[in-house]
């Protein structure tokens, strides 16, 4: 059990060195932190707030009008709309970016004909009105589900009672619909806010002084680590912030989540609309699918139809080797992360534990937790800087090498920053096995490993399953932390896409974009599954 715990204390060890760094200032340290907040810092500060800001607020009208729209209303295509608007799930932000750069160029269609009936007319989508139009459309999935969970469970009903004492339908909507989803729509809204701050690709191809930016810059560009770690050490205070009220807002939706006494003929009970009325809940169901998910994709299409003159052999061998290296990554991550976060859950179910050592599982598993918060370019520098530390004490030691020039490192980060994914995924598995199962098996004398081989595993394996699913999509995507971590000469399909959208060749970066979109489509059906269940 203590090596269990001692690998949960190295996968939570980089968030720990980055509140170290602080340890270490002197006073050259505490004057370039002065100069910092003369500089550079106040615009991070500010670009990095109103995106927030802006992002949150967008994220609460979109997911809070289509969760309404399709729980409490019914109305023709509403079944075909319900799971299509959880579809931007599937693309990531900074590709939708790369396509929306192409579409709104300058000199492309849409302005050119836009000035010909309004002279001087001009939109900049590399903005930060552009970038908190992409979080907010590629975002509301999470408020809508979380909100339509609980309109759905208790909204029925509480708007019927609300009908029947003659309560207008904007009132009840406004009065009873919305404070029901209130908590789920905040939980959701966090939730899209700390991917927003996790971001690099939407605001390093925007030009956008951000936290994440200021870290890559401040580390690969400057050379100055201890800038670094405080700009990771303040995104991570930040981070943790929003943590905390997401878990608040979490407890919260338990007094919402309770199912009421459904009738089979709830979903009749639903106010029909037509004419008008139907239009309008399609379009504002549809215009987030489009703007999100649709328009990207088809973009992204005709510049790949577009570019199609390339050597073709050529490009098919970049992109079987780019390939190889997402799924090499995301395979050896999902399969370790699996296998870690069997180990914690089952280290926290034994009964038998000593106190402090129960105690010690629990901390560092909680630590452990807080990774998948936490932006990839903050970990990354919380794994470079004990490097950095640990060679300046010892010059000949080979821990930078292992971790910087193999893929070592970047499966430590993805680690760091997964496993809490996994261990989600398999805790709730394990809330379906009683304890006393584990208590039967060990008062036969059989061991713990047999127990979680020859009991746990086969009827864990759906939960195990879907685990590695989510941190091979998620490895998938990520892009900070493989920028910073990756050997040399070893891209993925993101850091490419990246790459090559940086340098303009948007043809080119179409083709892992879209591969990346069609990775993130499988537990897009896979919850589109899970909700035609219920």
């Amino acid at each position: 059990m203590y090596f269990i715990g001692l690998i949960a204390f190295l996968i939570s060890l980089p968030i720990l060195g980055i509140a170290g760094a602080w340890l270490h200032l002197d006073a050259a340290g505490i004057d370039a932190i002065r100069q910092q907040a003369q500089t550079v810092l106040p615009g991070y500060l500010a670009t990095s707030g109103w995106l927030a800001l802006f992002v949150t607020a967008g994220v609460i009208v979109v997911g809070a009008a289509t969760a309404v729209a399709i729980s409490l209303f019914e109305f023709r295509g509403k079944r075909f709309l319900s799971w299509a608007l959880l579809l931007p799930m599937a693309m990531p932000a900074y590709v939708s970016a790369y396509a929306y750069t192409d579409f709104l160029q300058y000199a492309g269609m849409v302005q050119s004909s836009l000035r010909d009936i309004f002279p001087g007319f001009r939109i900049d989508v590399r903005s930060l009105s552009g970038a908190i139009f992409l979080f907010v459309f590629t975002l509301y999935p999470y408020a809508y589900l979380l909100a339509r969970n609980a309109l759905s469970e208790r909204g029925v009903h509480l708007m019927e009672a609300a009908r029947l004492l003659g309560t207008p339908l904007h009132e009840r909507i406004y009065r009873v619909a919305l404070p029901l989803a209130r908590p789920a729509l905040m939980a959701g809204a966090a939730l899209a806010l700390m991917e927003t701050l996790a971001d690099y690709g939407v605001s390093a191809y925007f030009g956008l002084t951000t936290f994440t930016t200021g870290i890559y810059k401040a580390w690969m560009v400057m050379d100055d680590r201890i800038a670094a770690a405080q700009y990771a050490s303040l995104l991570l205070l930040f981070v943790a912030v929003l943590l905390w009220l997401e878990r608040r807002e979490q407890q919260r939706m338990r007094f919402s989540s309770v199912r009421g006494n459904r009738d089979d003929d709830a979903e009749s009970r639903l106010p029909q609309l037509h004419g008008v009325k139907a239009m309008a809940a399609w379009m504002v169901c549809a215009t987030p699918i489009a703007l999100g998910f649709v328009l990207p994709v088809q973009i992204l299409l005709q510049l790949m139809w577009r570019e199609s003159e390339m050597s073709l052999a050529t490009d098919l061998a970049r992109y079987a080797g780019w390939t190889w290296n997402s799924f090499r990554f995301g395979g050896m991550a999902a399969a370790i992360a699996v296998a870690l976060a069997l180990a914690l859950c089952f280290a926290q179910r034994a009964s038998d534990l000593p106190r402090f050592q129960y105690a010690f599982l629990r901390v560092v598993a909680r630590i452990a937790g807080m990774g998948y918060a936490i932006p990839g370019s903050v970990i990354a520098i919380g794994i470079l800087l004990p490097i950095a530390w640990l060679q300046a004490v010892f010059p000949g030691s080979m821990a930078g090498v292992w971790l910087t020039a193999t893929s070592l490192g970047v499966i430590y980060a993805y680690l760091v920053r997964f496993t809490a994914v996994a261990v989600q995924s398999v805790e709730a598995g394990y809330t379906r096995i009683p304890t006393s199962f584990d208590e039967a098996a060990r008062t036969m004398g059989t061991s713990r490993s047999r127990i979680v081989q020859k009991l746990h595993m086969p009827l864990l394996w759906r939960s195990l399953a879907t685990a590695a699913l989510m941190v091979f999509v998620d490895v998938v995507k990520e892009l900070p932390a493989t920028l910073l971590l990756r050997p040399f000469n070893t891209d993925t399909l993101a850091v490419i896409a990246h790459n090559l959208a940086r340098d303009e060749r948007l043809g080119e970066a179409a083709l892992p974009a879209l591969s990346i979109v069609a990775v993130g489509l499988i537990p897009v059906l896979l919850v589109t599954r899970a909700l035609n269940r219920r």
